[in-house]
């Protein structure tokens, strides 16, 4: 099977995952990994090789932008001192603290002998950086606080390039290379400075491009050039790739799209992101399930067991200890998302290219691989199915008794239309006897006019149940009219010129929708917010 066709399927894999666990409720990334788990059991055909520069080269540069991109920069500063401690100091104790923890631990259990604190630091340095995806997708969906979510995500998009560095210098430190305190953190702040800095000239010259093109393809194109470019750019220069393309990603979203696109282009360019997002997403959590040995993760059963509960003890020791001191400023947070952000900080692709890049000379690679492997999957699998419960635990999602009598009364209400709707098409047909046919008319009618009384009081009861289906009906009734006004153009009833001018009004009125103002969207509740990105 060519390379081509792996990825055709690999595609539509995904699809039926996506559909499939809508039905089971599972999130959509655990979902993923299941279905490559199990592919792999059954080696029906070869996967391509996840490597380091599938990751970077395709996967890495696409969806770090499309986060960045859709991420508010006045959100991000306003939470700079939570997200910034997070990723940084939060990443350098995580990478020490299991270090520390780990090798006496393995040593002891007698998993493996003469397993050192350097070794201990190189696993550190790769797992200590968080991948949220399948947490952000339950987030999504059940709208909670978008301050907590853009925390998770935010740590995400920096912690990936500290991550990196870190990586790079502990397997210095491992060759014997010395390297003093000073050094190091000199490195660090050349390696991401950088790497901002290539990001922020990209993405600032493509904002001034895109103010003078006035066509959502050439726009689009943009983004990607200063998604992936940007990232080529730093890392053949030596700096790092991810910074470089959260800072193209942040000027693009926040400075170029908001001066330079029309609000058509922009709706392009944000349904473009989104189903990279989508697209990328898929491939690559069927790709770790896929590259997971159930053998290899059995036989290492200890050591996994071992680095999981030391790799969450250690983010909760370190979650705490930055809860305990932004609570002293202005940024403090409840201990409820405490808890939520312990617990959601699951582990991803990086860190299994990243293992699977450690040098053939380092003595306990097989190992760094096997526990690395091991702990992505059971975060995915473990922490990722297990958010909700856990959210409703605290109390941050709540099942609204109210909205779900009035969905079911609706789902009531549609199922009795659409029998009427046969017994007319069945009195066309003449298949039954009038008489009995009009005894089922008023079966079902006198059970509508039931179902009508009940959600009319329903709607009295519930306040917010009117504010959600004008939302809705708003947002169909839009996406009617841009349905119209394509087919019209389509038919040749309407000159280039007044297309265009028809579908920038209406896609002004979709981003108005879609803004959080009162008046035209109502705070997202629970179980009414919009679907995620990547399917749940």
């Amino acid at each position: 099977m060519s390379v081509e066709t792996t990825f055709i399927v690999l595609f539509v894999i995904a699809m039926a995952v996506a559909m499939g666990v809508r039905r089971l409720r599972l999130p959509y990334t655990a979902g993923l990994v299941l279905a490559g788990l199990l592919l792999g059991i059954a080696h029906l055909f070869q996967a391509p090789e996840f490597n380091k520069t599938l990751l970077f080269s395709v996967f890495l540069p696409g969806l770090i932008f499309e986060a960045a991109f859709h991420i508010d920069f006045q959100d991000l500063w306003r939470n700079r001192i939570t997200i910034s401690s997070l990723a940084v100091p939060g990443v350098i104790a995580s990478t020490v603290l299991i270090a520390v923890a780990l090798a006496p631990l393995v040593d002891a259990l007698g998993i493996q002998h003469g397993f050192t604190w350097r070794d201990a630091l190189v696993f550190g340095a790769l797992i200590s950086a968080t991948d949220p995806v399948a947490v952000v997708s339950v987030f999504r969906k059940f709208g909670i606080p978008h301050r907590l979510s853009l925390l998770i995500e935010g740590e995400s998009l920096l912690n990936d390039g500290t991550g990196i560095v870190f990586f790079t210098l502990s397997l210095g430190i491992f060759s014997g290379t010395v390297i003093s305190p000073g050094a190091i953190a000199l490195q660090f702040v050349s390696i991401v400075g950088m790497g901002a800095i290539i990001g922020v000239a990209l993405g600032f010259a493509v904002s001034l491009v895109l103010r003078t093109v006035d066509d959502p393809m050439i726009e689009v194109s943009l983004t990607t050039i200063a998604a992936y470019g940007s990232f080529v750019a730093a890392e053949s220069l030596g700096y790092s790739g991810v910074i470089a393309t959260v800072a193209a990603g942040l000027l693009c979203g926040n400075y170029g799209a908001r001066s330079g696109m029309s609000a058509s282009t922009r709706v392009a360019a944000e349904t473009f992101w989104d189903f990279m997002a989508f697209a990328l997403n898929s491939l690559v959590f069927l790709l770790i399930g896929l590259e997971i040995s159930v053998r290899d993760l059995l036989t290492a059963w200890m050591a996994i067991i071992a680095a999981y509960l030391i790799v969450n003890v250690v983010r909760g020791v370190v979650i705490h200890i930055a809860w305990r001191l932004i609570g002293l400023t202005r940024e403090r947070f409840p201990w409820q998302w405490e808890m939520v952000l312990i617990w959601g900080g699951l582990r991803g692709a990086l860190p299994m290219v990243l293992a699977l890049a450690v040098p053939p000379n380092f003595p306990f690679r097989q190992e760094v691989i096997a526990m690395t492997f091991g702990v992505v999957t059971l975060t995915i699998l473990l922490q990722g199915m297990t958010m909700l419960p856990l959210l409703r635990r605290l109390g941050i999602v709540v099942i609204d008794a109210g909205q779900r009598a009035y969905d079911l009364r609706r789902a009531e209400l549609q199922t009795a239309i659409a029998g009427l709707e046969e017994l007319n098409r069945l009195e066309a047909l003449h298949s039954f006897a009038p008489g009995a046919l009009e005894k089922l008319r008023a079966e079902y009618e006198q059970r509508l006019a039931q179902i009508r009384d009940r959600l009319g009081k329903l709607t009295d009861e519930v306040g917010h149940v009117q504010d959600r289906e004008i939302y809705q009906a708003r947002q169909h009734l839009l996406l009617v009219e841009k349905t119209r006004v394509v087919d019209a153009f389509n038919q040749g009833l309407l000159a280039p010129s007044v297309h265009q001018q028809l579908l920038a009004d209406i896609d002004a009125r979709i981003l108005q929708l879609q803004s959080n103002t009162p008046e035209e969207k109502p705070e997202p509740r629970q179980e009414d917010a919009r679907q995620p990105r990547p399917p749940p």
